[in-house]
């Protein structure tokens, strides 16, 4: 494996890491959101 595609693998993971965490972060803000409205009454 040359180094150019190791750089592209590495990029990849990042990208997918970032994305399921950023992902994450929104769900939580929905669920924050849900909660706060919810307990309100």
């Amino acid at each position: 494996m040359s180094e150019s595609e190791r750089w592209k693998e590495r990029g990849v993971m990042l990208r997918v890491f970032v994305y399921v965490f950023a992902t994450h972060l929104f769900a939580g803000f929905v669920m924050l959101l849900f909660y706060v409205g919810g307990h309100d009454k």
